[in-house]
This record gives C-alpha cells, structure tokens and sequence, in this order.
C-alpha cells in the first residue's frame, strides 16, 4: 500500500490519507487489476481493505483513512464489511475515521446497489465519497440519488483551470452544488500552484496531488512548511 496525504488549505493540515494498491515495484493500480479476473474480485478488494487499516495501523495514522472499494465486487455490503469490521478491531483502528470511495468513472452495473452499499456503509459511521466527479458515466444522476460526504474532482476538470473561463464555471458550479447538498469538495490530482490558487478562488478548501504529495509505499508522507510558504 502506498498513501498521498490530503490536506485542508484553511489551516495546512492533513485532513488523511488515501490509500492506494502499488505493485512492488511501484506500478499502479490499474496494472494490477489487469491481473485480476473477474471471479476473483471480490477477495482482491477485500484483501486491499483489509490491508490497507492494517498497514495504517500499523504506521500510527491519526487522521482519516480513505479506501477505494469496488462495487461490483459487493454482493452483499453487511456481509462484505464483516472483514474490514474485524481488521479494525484487531488493529485498534477506529472505524469512524475510514472513508471509502469509489470512482464515478467506473462503470457501476446496477447504480441502485451502489446507492445502498453507500447508504449501509453511512450508517456504520464510515464516511462516504465519490472519486473522479465529471469524468465518468453517472454524473448527476448519481449524485440526485445519493449525496456522498466527499466529492473528489476529476483531475481532468483541473488541469488549465487558472486561465479556462469555462472550467472555473464547471467548478465554481459543481461546489455550489456540493456546499447545497452537504457534500465537501476536494480537488484531485492538484500540480501546480496556478490550479491551486484557481480552485482557492473557487472556494475549494481540500487538495490531493503531487503539490503536496506523491503516494509512497510503506509511508505516511508529510507536507513541509515550504510547500505551504511558496503558496502565499
């Protein structure tokens, strides 16, 4: 597992931490579940669950933990949380601190099962958040059906956005639109300090990305004070 810290611009802290499945040799996530058919999904995302707050645990994480998960591979969510519930327990991890997303982007077979995996995962305590907002196949509609805690923007909207007129207003929209639904914004995939002043404008307040932070095996990386200085 590796993990890219979050931060909160509002007074530059870590607001968590996202974690993500590498192979040894630092290849993505998208390399190894080419490797993975289809009946074996399930234990694949149960085991990167599982993984994911035992090596959290284990590195002293005190913030939020956010864990990808695939709905697909969700048959039943009240039994398939009953792994992730007991490698809490065992890890002493609390579990109202985990927020599990998953991406728009990917193509949920039935939106239906993914409304109530999210809706049974909120009444757990667990936060809930959907990756990738604006890139994918549900759009809006997902979001008039269920109003996650966190919404995580397409790094896709971003990129350009310090001089796009028309990006600004995607955002500046899609904000407003959270800030009325209860949900909280983060800006994925961050890289410059143009985009983050931008998206500042905009009134986002959470960052993910290489500004801060790339992911890194085994390690709860840090953002230093210069980082921060050199956005003033």
């Amino acid at each position: 597992m590796a993990f890219q810290p979050i931060v909160d611009a509002r007074d530059r802290s870590v607001f968590g931490y996202e974690a993500l499945v590498r192979t040894v040799e630092g290849g993505g996530a998208a390399e190894i579940l080419g490797r993975v058919g289809p009946q074996q999904l399930y234990r694949f995302d149960q085991t990167c669950r599982v993984k994911a707050i035992e090596t959290a645990a284990r590195l002293g994480l005190q913030s939020r933990l956010s864990i990808n998960f695939l709905p697909n591979a969700v048959y039943e969510p009240a039994t398939c949380i009953r792994l992730t519930l007991a490698a809490a327990r065992r890890c002493g991890f609390p579990t109202d601190r985990l927020v599990f997303e998953t991406a728009e982007s990917e193509q949920v077979r039935d939106h239906a099962h993914l409304t109530r995996i999210f809706r049974d995962y909120r009444s757990r305590g667990f936060l809930t958040a959907i990756d990738d907002f604006g890139a994918g196949y549900a759009g809006l509609g997902l979001l008039a059906e269920f109003q996650p805690d966190v919404l995580k923007l397409d790094m896709a909207l971003l990129r350009g956005i310090a001089t796009d007129p028309a990006r600004q207003a995607i955002v500046g929209g899609v904000a407003r639109i959270a800030a009325e639904l209860g949900s909280t914004v983060i800006a994925e995939g961050v890289e410059t300090a143009a985009e983050y002043r931008a998206l500042r404008t905009l009134g986002i307040a959470l960052f993910q990305g290489y500004l801060f932070g790339r992911p890194q095996l085994e390690t709860l990386g840090e953002v230093p004070a210069s980082t921060w200085d050199a956005l003033d």
